[in-house]
């Protein structure tokens, strides 16, 4: 049999957890006196990284746990809080309902990135700094098995309590702000190449709560893309977590990445993030 052409793309470095035997921490504030911002290191491997316009068959939610969907949106100003919350939120519930078949979606969080100016390049091994979100420049998926039913149990659900809910989901909507992304594109990983070694609980320390992550080992069966130069009007859906535990992507680990060749004069890159969770009847 043939070996089927090479889908399009770049390599590039992406960050991924060193092997360790303790629990990985990061704070998302300063810490306490005598505790270190992390207990993890970080390994930069160069991988590749496909452009999935460029596939034969466009990726989809249920089975590689992303997909692009042109999605525009009537919110101008990103910034203004009180339009993201009552415009940008009722759109996200819709394309959440209409990408993902389901009955019901619960938009509970967004953020605003900003690549800082004067960093051209991303630092991974930066202090992580909750009050200005830039490019997450480490391989993560946002909710684990826990976290994920920590999230369902906070929310209102109508018209059954989470507790009766025979499957939810979680899912982010990830749109650039700025014009097309010509610098720090947003990277996501294969979700059938993904294996639960692959995934370590990591704990996230704010202030009043501590959150988990996964961060992710490095693995040569990972396989990722990326849509090229996305616009405004366009929109990253992709999974965070399904209650399905089979047939079904499940995780869809994900990571900002450097282009190999950035114009001098490329705008930073802004982007807006939704997390919604949905539930299925």
């Amino acid at each position: 049999m043939p070996t089927p052409p090479r889908v399009p793309g770049i390599t590039a470095a992406l960050n991924y957890l060193l092997p360790m035997t303790q629990r990985p921490y990061n704070y998302m504030y300063a810490p306490p006196a005598g505790e270190a911002w992390q207990n993890c290191e970080y390994r930069e491997s160069q991988v590749r990284i496909a452009d999935a316009r460029a596939m034969t068959a466009p990726p989809t939610l249920p089975v590689e746990g992303f997909a692009l969907w042109d999605a525009p949106t009537s919110v101008r100003d990103f910034r203004d809080e009180e339009t993201v919350r009552n415009r940008y939120y009722t759109e996200a519930t819709e394309l959440a309902k209409c990408v993902t078949g389901a009955d019901q979606a619960y938009v509970f969080d967004h953020i605003v990135r900003r690549r800082e100016a004067g960093r051209p390049r991303l630092d991974f091994g930066r202090k992580i700094d909750s009050t200005r979100p830039g490019a997450a420049g480490r391989v993560h998926n946002d909710y684990t098995e826990t976290s994920a039913r920590r999230r369902l149990s906070l929310l209102s659900l109508e018209p059954q309590p989470g507790s009766e809910v025979p499957r939810f989901a979680i899912i982010n909507i990830w749109r650039c702000i700025s014009g097309k992304v010509e610098d720090t594109p947003l990277a996501v990983c294969d979700a059938r190449t993904i294996f639960a070694d692959d995934l370590v609980v990591t704990d996230m320390r704010y202030p009043e709560r501590t959150g988990e992550i996964y961060l992710v080992l490095a693995s040569s069966q990972h396989r990722w893309a990326y849509f090229s130069e996305m616009s405004n009007d366009e929109a990253l859906v992709f999974k965070q977590y399904d209650s399905q535990v089979s047939g079904m992507a499940r995780f869809t680990p994900h990571s900002a990445f450097d282009l190999p060749d950035i114009p001098p004069d490329a705008p930073l890159r802004e982007s807006i993030e939704i997390r919604c969770l949905v539930t299925f009847a």
